[in-house]
């Protein structure tokens, strides 16, 4: 069932499909792929880290209301001899619900990546079939070219490993508490971090410094389905997106004097320990709003087909983007380079502006993110329905 109107609570919630939730992880799987691409046209604005920001909120919203939902449906023990009875179905679905969405094309796309030698997947292809690229960025302090980006990835499957054991075996009523908890401590230990001078991807890269945006979103999750009217008091007025948004526009804009007119430079409390924490909350608004439903502009944004589309394939399209183009590490004998250069071979005007080989990108990607979908993501997706909450 698809729905974007509020419903009353119920005792046993039930797992509605939000559709402009669809549309978010469009605008937030769009402003990676333009940091990426453009990175050196707006450098100083952080698009990416907005976007995965968004992403991390989302999934706190939705993983936290899927595991207190399906806690809730467990039968309850009837004798004292057996304790967490529901502990093995509850994490048996999640699991497996879980590794049928993301495992397949992951696991394919390292493969395919360590046969041509995708620098450098074969040096780490331990660290990347364990979901551990985050972990090796930050004990070597070092990015890892074209699968920089699957630090993130990484960072929600070890909160997937966390967050089902740790919301079945804290009672319902210290949620909130336990998601503010975590809040606290994550913007904390990004704190600890930059004091102890050290690198400022380590602090944006590590699990338990992303863990403010998974815990708003679990705060989030918990007042859907106990708090329905204060959920709907806070997110109803959209007038909170926009000044959530000016929040995180005015702490870009104030990050960008700090590195002009003081000795902090660009790396400074407010970008590495705030920031985060800034677009956590434009995130919450966001999604929130947009689980209650946008009205207007917004709402066709979100729910037009092209949103729909791009945010039913948007993890393919965040998996592969990289690979198709990177600023930084796409090399000029790469496949996607030497197929730009025959097409401008053959029309040179295309060289006339940045905007031909964007869009060249954006088309490959989305081509490549389509044929995952329909011949891969999708049939193995379906067998999800076996597997219901």
């Amino acid at each position: 069932m698809e729905t974007n109107a509020p419903v009353a609570a119920t005792a046993r919630p039930t797992l509605n499909h939000f559709r402009q939730l669809d549309g978010v992880r469009f605008i937030a799987v769009a402003l990676v792929l333009i940091d990426h691409w453009l990175t050196r046209i707006i450098s100083e604005v952080p698009l990416g880290s907005l976007g995965v920001t968004i992403f991390f909120v989302l999934s706190g919203f939705l993983i936290t209301r899927i595991l207190l939902s399906s806690k809730e449906k467990l039968k309850k023990p009837t004798s004292a001899d057996q304790p967490n009875s529901g502990l093995g179905k509850y994490l048996k679905t999640f699991y497996i619900r879980r590794t049928l969405r993301i495992f397949p094309i992951y696991y394919l796309t390292i493969i395919i990546l360590a046969i041509i030698n995708e620098p450098p997947v074969r040096k780490t292809f331990a660290w990347l079939a364990l979901y551990a690229t985050n972990i090796y960025i930050a004990v070597h302090q070092t990015w890892m070219g074209t699968v920089d980006h699957l630090w993130s990835l990484a960072v929600e499957e070890q909160v997937y490993l966390i967050l089902p054991l740790l919301l079945f075996f804290v009672p319902r009523r210290y949620v909130p508490l336990t998601m503010l908890l975590m809040t606290v401590l994550s913007i904390g230990l990004r704190y600890i971090l930059y004091y102890a001078h050290f690198e400022w991807f380590v602090g944006y890269v590590s699990t338990f410094t992303c863990l403010d945006s998974f815990g708003l979103g679990g705060i989030m999750a918990y007042g859907w389905l106990y708090k329905r009217d204060l959920f709907i008091r806070i997110f109803q007025p959209s007038h909170w997106v926009w000044i959530s948004l000016a929040a995180f526009v005015a702490a870009v804009v104030a990050n960008h004097y700090i590195t002009l007119y003081t000795s902090l430079g660009y790396h400074n409390p407010l970008s590495d320990v705030w920031e985060r924490f800034i677009a956590s909350v434009f995130g919450a608004f966001l999604i929130g709003r947009a689980v209650l439903g946008f009205d207007g502009v917004m709402k066709w944004i979100l729910e037009n087909a092209v949103s729909q589309y791009m945010g039913r394939i948007s993890y393919g399209l965040y998996l592969y983007h990289n690979f198709v183009y990177n600023v930084y590490h796409t090399q000029p004998t790469h496949f996607t380079a030497r197929a730009w250069r025959r097409i401008t071979d053959i029309l040179p005007f295309l060289n006339s502006t940045y905007f031909f080989k964007f869009s060249f990108f954006v088309a490959l990607t989305i081509t490549l993110a389509t044929i995952s979908w329909y011949l891969i993501e999708k049939p193995i997706n379906n067998l999800k329905d076996r597997y219901s909450y």
